[in-house]
């Protein structure tokens, strides 16, 4: 049997022929692409159970925004404290991240995610419960906890388990329920401002919880990562994994190859943790290039006031003209549907344009909306116009974030790094973001009270001007290589040979969109 292409291209026809082992090529055929498909959905699968720890970190951001409001009411708290219980979560975070990569590296990504939720859970249940501003803070200690672990590990899972021509799709997984979670903090808001303020805060944080459920069902069907057990020598387990996520069977036996010759260089049961704290604290040339992409880009993601924007909307748009609190929670989830919106739009495109493309439109984007509420908030509030204005620059801003550096960042940390570095520096990268953001919440009414709120973001358009070269130095194309090739890449004298992209090139993706 002969196959034919009909005029419409795609779709096959067959036709007779004296050869029966062409009849045996197309059985082969539509098999692989049974298998195709059927590998694909068992990965996107994984991803989505694997990202939904990234859900409570975006329902607190969200939440956080309005029952702050109410918080301070009830418990009476000072500005100082305000800061403090809102920025206090990044920061704690930090300890999580720094924990996760020694944690995924001695029981698995899986029960790392695992065990991440129920930190955060523990710490939901005490803030919604918690009598006064002491005990809120335990609750929320032990709440960044668990975030810095489950930001650190999903993105690596999702790397390992992704086939390379899908890899950055599904590595976006993690920062599309986050920004999920961020919308649902947002209806939540509004839909329980009308009750008490004793009780509505509480409700609140309290409907965090809820994920712990689909977290716990999705124990029993996600696999360990497939590179962690060949690093503990678990090769047939390894191999069982990939005959799941790969697209060809044919090439499971080639793709454990290069994963155990990734991970050969070190013995995974005798590689100690001090020899790769030491690589790391002591890097080679390419190693200090991969920390310099995946840490800068991780900490530009946070000092571009991504978080002030999110979780001080509602003082935005007071000092925009907005009055009553029901008015100022609606005009937020608006700013929640766009960041969702947009960050679906990144996933369609990160793997068919490119990491580099979508971070120059993003980080430009930014840097305009950014300097754009600046001039509005400084000499535009308190009118109609002005609150238009503002409205339409902090949505453009979450738009731009969310379709460039927002999931990007995650995407670029967990595939850069050699397989026997890679917990252990993206935890360093997921550091740097938690610190960052906190630094930028714990300070943004403070500095807004000195600065105005207008000067404070003109200061994030100035930090998102430099991202932009930032980008454009030190930031390689990874589109369309396996890990194993972006590490090979690093290890250059030039890791953006052949990767480099002209800002030239954003027009014509501007021009496409």
């Amino acid at each position: 049997m002969g196959i034919q292409e009909n005029g419409n291209g795609g779709v096959l026809k067959y036709k007779r022929m004296d050869s029966d082992g062409m009849e045996e090529d197309v059985a082969v055929l539509c098999e692989e692409k049974r298998n195709d498909m059927s590998s694909r959905k068992y990965v996107l699968v994984c991803a989505i159970f694997a990202s939904l720890n990234s859900v409570l970190l975006g329902y607190d951001v969200g939440v956080m925004s309005g029952a702050i409001i109410f918080i301070q009411q009830d418990l009476n708290i000072s500005e100082v404290q305000e800061e403090v219980l809102v920025g206090i979560l990044s920061i704690v975070s930090l300890l999580g991240s720094l924990a996760g990569g020694r944690t995924s590296d001695a029981i698995g990504r899986k029960w790392t995610m695992a065990f991440a939720a129920i930190v955060f859970q523990s710490g939901a249940l005490i803030m919604s419960l918690a009598p006064d501003f002491k005990v809120l803070m335990i609750g929320r200690f032990l709440a960044g906890i668990g975030i810095g672990f489950g930001v650190m590990i999903a993105p690596v899972y999702i790397a390992e388990i992704s086939p390379t021509v899908a890899r950055g799709s599904f590595t976006s997984f993690p920062e599309i329920f986050i920004n999920l979670g961020i919308l649902l903090g947002y209806v939540s808001n509004y839909a329980f401002s009308g009750l008490s303020p004793h009780i509505n805060w509480r409700v609140m944080l309290g409907v965090g919880i809820l994920p712990s459920v689909f977290i716990g069902i999705a124990l029993f069907v996600i696999p360990e990562s497939p590179r962690w057990l060949v690093m503990k020598n678990r090769i047939d387990e390894a191999r069982l994994v990939l005959l799941k996520t790969n697209e060809n069977a044919n090439e499971v036996e080639e793709r454990l190859a290069e994963i155990q010759q990734a991970a050969g260089h070190v013995n995974a049961e005798k590689y100690e943790e001090k020899a790769v704290w030491r690589e790391l604290l002591n890097p080679s040339p390419g190693v200090r290039r991969m920390l310099i992409t995946g840490c800068g880009i991780q900490c530009f993601q946070q000092v571009t006031g991504i978080d002030a924007t999110v979780y001080y909307s509602p003082t935005i748009f007071k000092d925009a003209g907005i009055k009553g609190n029901t008015q100022l929670l609606a005009a937020t989830v608006a700013v929640g549907f766009t960041k969702t919106i947009f960050i679906l739009i990144a996933i369609l495109l990160i793997d068919k344009v490119g990491r580099k493309p979508l971070l120059y439109v993003s980080t430009i984007g930014m840097t305009t909306c950014l300097f754009g509420l600046g001039l509005t908030l400084s000499l535009l509030g308190n009118g109609s116009v002005g609150i238009k204005l503002a409205i339409l620059c902090v949505c453009g801003n979450v738009a731009f974030f969310s379709v460039g550096i927002g999931p990007i960042c995650w995407v670029l940390t967990s595939e850069i790094f050699p397989l026997r570095l890679r917990a252990q520096a993206s935890a360093l990268g997921a550091v740097g973001s938690r610190v960052s953001s906190g630094v930028v919440a714990m300070s943004f009414l403070s500095v807004s009270r000195m600065i105005t709120v207008g000067g404070t973001f003109f200061v994030f358009a100035a930090i998102s001007a430099l991202s932009v070269a930032f980008v454009h130095k030190c930031v390689p194309e990874t589109k369309g290589k396996s890990l194993e090739e972006i590490e090979m890449m690093f290890q250059n004298d030039r890791p953006q040979q052949g990767g480099e992209l002209e800002l030239e090139d954003v027009k014509h993706l501007m021009q496409t969109q």
